[in-house]
């Protein structure tokens, strides 16, 4: 009879926690559904009530308005500049800074540590204008440079890659050093290849981080020729009407598609990277 009862008490957790996962991802999955219908509506369509989770009829032509009417591809390419730009800028400094801050020891590497960690507390917006003042005094303001500069600090990467490198045997290191091997060398040849797992994190991250941002551009740049992806997408509402959502849902659907095919590609490989990547003192 206990038995019985434990069983139909599993059976009931089971089947609660199924549909607690159900609820939450309908709720997550419903506003993007709500988004790719009202792309296909027409504008007149867009404010219907009550709202339609579902396409009824494809209307492509919003898609093509979005891309035709909207300098869409120049917007891409801007974006992908500055956010390949500034990976590779900052995952060689986070490689070179993770390195030192594991393998090598020297005075003050502790509270350089914890003052470079101190950069995830700092919310950007809080040092905006002093990154505005120094920019326009070096002519890097309304230009992809003044992205790619203030996209290049990541300590979130020096910290993951730092922390996974501490995993590591020394005693790699010390075979290296016997066949002659320099420092970097060995971060070349033996820690790097080590360290592919984090270091493919830190790029999705780093990489989806400067493709959304939209805070500093909104900021730095004012020409529309140099804008990227997130801030040129707000010109739909002044160039084609704030009442013609269906236009400004096809175009936030454009913008997704590159983040989603990174996320489905690199899923795999962020989800071991995150798991492997140890908390280390």
């Amino acid at each position: 009879m206990t038995m019985n009862k434990e069983k139909r008490m599993k059976k009931l957790s089971v089947l609660i926690r199924t549909l607690m996962m159900f609820l939450v991802s309908a709720f997550m999955i419903l506003p993007f559904l709500w988004m790719f219908a009202t792309s296909h509506r027409a504008p007149a369509e867009s404010f219907a009530l009550p709202p339609s989770f579902f396409v009824t009829e494809f209307k492509w032509q919003n898609y093509v308005d979005v891309i035709q009417k909207l300098n869409f591809f120049d917007f891409v390419k801007n974006s992908f500049i500055v956010s390949v730009s500034a990976l590779v800028i900052q995952l060689v400094v986070s490689c070179f800074a993770a390195y030192a801050f594991s393998r090598i020891e020297f005075k003050f590497k502790n509270i350089l540590f914890v003052i470079l960690l101190s950069g995830l507390m700092i919310p950007s917006q809080s040092i905006i204008i002093p990154n505005f003042m120094t920019l326009s005094r070096l002519k890097l303001i309304d230009t992809l440079w003044s992205l790619i500069v203030t996209q290049t600090y990541y300590p979130l990467g020096i910290f993951l890659l730092r922390q996974f490198m501490l995993t590591i045997p020394k005693s790699y290191d010390e075979a290296a050093y016997l066949d002659g091997a320099s420092k970097i060398q060995v971060l070349n040849h033996v820690i790097i290849p080590m360290s592919k797992a984090p270091i493919l994190v830190v790029v999705f991250m780093h990489f989806i981080s400067t493709w959304n941002n939209f805070f500093g551009p909104m900021i730095f740049i004012s020409t529309n020729s140099k804008m990227t992806l997130p801030l040129g997408l707000t010109l739909l509402k002044g160039n084609m009407g704030a009442t013609n959502l269906s236009l400004v849902m096809a175009g936030v659907i454009l913008a997704l598609i590159v983040p989603l095919m990174i996320y489905v590609v690199g899923q795999k490989h962020l989800m071991g990277g995150v798991m492997i990547s140890g908390i280390k003192s």
